[in-house]
Parts: C-alpha cells; sequence; structure tokens
C-alpha cells in the first residue's frame, strides 16, 4: 500500500518529510499545488489512499481512480471539493482532519473583524494613492458579538473577543454550553450583534445558510467575518446589504468560488476586506495538519492487517 499527496507544494512537502516515521507507508508527493481534477487519475496512479489538500475531486474522476479506497482531505471542508456520499458509493472513504488550526483561524477572524471595525486596509489603500482618507471606526470593547455555529474555532474566537471586553452571544444547530457565552436564538442573535461570524460547518442544510431574509434581520451597520466557507453565504444578498449599506463591512477569507474570479463584484466594493483562504496558514497549524494525515494514514495502514 502507498499513498499520493496530488496537490503537495515545497513547504507541505517539507513537513511531511520532517514528521514521516521510518516505517511509515511510502508517500509520494505530487509538487504541483495547482493540478486539475482531470490530471487526478495519472497523479494517483495506482495508489490506495490520496492525499488532498485543495483539489476538486469530481466523481467522474474518482471513477476513474481504481485503486484509490481513500481520500485524506487536509481540512474540514471535503465537500466544498468532493460529494463524500457519491465518493462512498464507489467504495472510496473520506477521511477530515478537525481541529488542527482552531487559533490559527479565529486569530485570522480576530484580526478581520478588528480591520472590519476601523477600515484600516481601505486607509492604507488610499495613502498609497495620495489620498489622506480618515474614517469613523467603530470601538469593539462592549460591542456584542455572535457567533453562528460553535465548535472549537468559534470557542477560540469567543476568549479573544471576551478578553477585549465584547459581549458574546451564539447559537448552535445542537444544544451548547460555554463560559462567558449565551446561548440564544438565531433572530435574537442576528438582531442584538454588532459583529456577525460564521463557524458552521459546510453541508447539504447549511449550503446558502446566510439568506437574503438572514441579512434582513440582522442590525443595520453590522459587521459579517466568515472564515469557515464562502458556500455558506447567498452571495448576492451580501453583496446587496454591502451596497446598501446595511452591512457596514464584511472580512471574508473564504469564497463560493476559489481562487475569487476577477469579475467578482466583492473587489469593487471598499466596504469589503478580502484575504485568499489563508486564515489557517501557520506553521503550527500547518504541523498539526500533516501529522493528523499522516495519523489518518496510519491507522489505514493498520486497519488492513
Amino acid at each position: 500500500m502507498h499513498a499520493v499527496f496530488v496537490d503537495g507544494d515545497a513547504l507541505s512537502g517539507e513537513i511531511l518529510h520532517r514528521l514521516k516515521k521510518p516505517d511509515d507507508l511510502p508517500i509520494k508527493i505530487h509538487l504541483d499545488p495547482d493540478v486539475s481534477p482531470q490530471a487526478l487519475p495519472e497523479v494517483i496512479g495506482d495508489a490506495e489512499i490520496a492525499i488532498v489538500d485543495h483539489t476538486y475531486f469530481p466523481t467522474d474522476v474518482a471513477k476513474r481512480c481504481a485503486k484509490v479506497k481513500h481520500v485524506v482531505f487536509l481540512g474540514t471542508g471535503a465537500r466544498s471539493y468532493m460529494s463524500i456520499e457519491e465518493l462512498s458509493e464507489l467504495g472510496i472513504t473520506v477521511h477530515t482532519i478537525k481541529g488542527y488550526g482552531d487559533t490559527a483561524v479565529a486569530e485570522c477572524a480576530f484580526a478581520l473583524m478588528c480591520e472590519a471595525a476601523r477600515g484600516l486596509a481601505r486607509m492604507d489603500r488610499e495613502m498609497r494613492h495620495g489620498n489622506w482618507l480618515r474614517t469613523e471606526g467603530m470601538q469593539l470593547t462592549a460591542k456584542t458579538l455572535g457567533l453562528i455555529g460553535f465548535g472549537g474555532i468559534a470557542a477560540e474566537m469567543a476568549r479573544l473577543s471576551s478578553g477585549i471586553g465584547m459581549r458574546v452571544i451564539a447559537w448552535n444547530r445542537s444544544k451548547k454550553s460555554a463560559p462567558n457565552v449565551m446561548f440564544v436564538e438565531l433572530k435574537e442573535l442576528l438582531r442584538d450583534s454588532h459583529v456577525v461570524s460564521l463557524h458552521l460547518l459546510l453541508n447539504d442544510e447549511t449550503r446558502g445558510f446566510l439568506s437574503r431574509g438572514h441579512f434582513a434581520q440582522m442590525r443595520r451597520g453590522a459587521i459579517l467575518i466568515n472564515t469557515a466557507r464562502g458556500a455558506l453565504v447567498d452571495e448576492a444578498a451580501m453583496i446587496e446589504a454591502l451596497k446598501s449599506g446595511h452591512l457596514r463591512h464584511a472580512g471574508l477569507d473564504v469564497f463560493a468560488v476559489e481562487p475569487l474570479p476577477d469579475d467578482n463584484p466583492l473587489k469593487a466594493l471598499p466596504n469589503v476586506t478580502l484575504s485568499s483562504h489563508s486564515a489557517f496558514r501557520t506553521p503550527e497549524a500547518s504541523d498539526n495538519l500533516i501529522a493528523a494525515a499522516l495519523d489518518h494514514c496510519r491507522r489505514i495502514v493498520a486497519e488492513r492487517k
């Protein structure tokens, strides 16, 4: 049995080599982070395990990968790149990785919130073009942060935000409790929050979750932060809310289509801060991620014995 890391790069390859044990299964690293889905049958070859970072793995392509039985996806959002159910019908098990970058992603969400509140990126852009733009900021202390979904990342976001004196409320699809967090109904969260931060997993039930109706329920002048998945949001409705001023600002690390197309209207809006799906990218999180992928591979091998 062997594995192929289908869309590795120099950094992830170095981490894998550093963390790999001498008795681990052989893992070939395909050093092309921009491999096309149609090239995957050739890249995977006769490997039984495919390690995937961010490459789409359509079901029709998977049908041409005769030997692969396991996909180890580097993260939680495999459903953005493949149909787990359809792959299961082909006899392919998809393994995801949780918790590897909770602190890293929460720190990015927190940074996007602070930027959105003060407009620092816009002032920076304007000053570089000779304009002395001064914007009226939002002071976050004593404001209300609403967390939609409450897993490890949201818990870290709550910890960070409580530390600067924010009131933290949350809504989760199942019942939860946490220190210094008040759990409320979704309608109340949208009504009361000065900042709404998304932390839901993407699945069939949550796709398009934040709808036009939900934006209408949000307080005027609120900030939206999304470091979860772009497809959780009705993008057209969000753009309307930003253009009208109903939303003060959006800090976005994820998008429905990635990389973000050149003609996407978000690029033309001054009240949006964009980052390139990089919230989890820290050395600590990268080590955790590759280590967890190797653990998945070890379990798969052990189960075969």
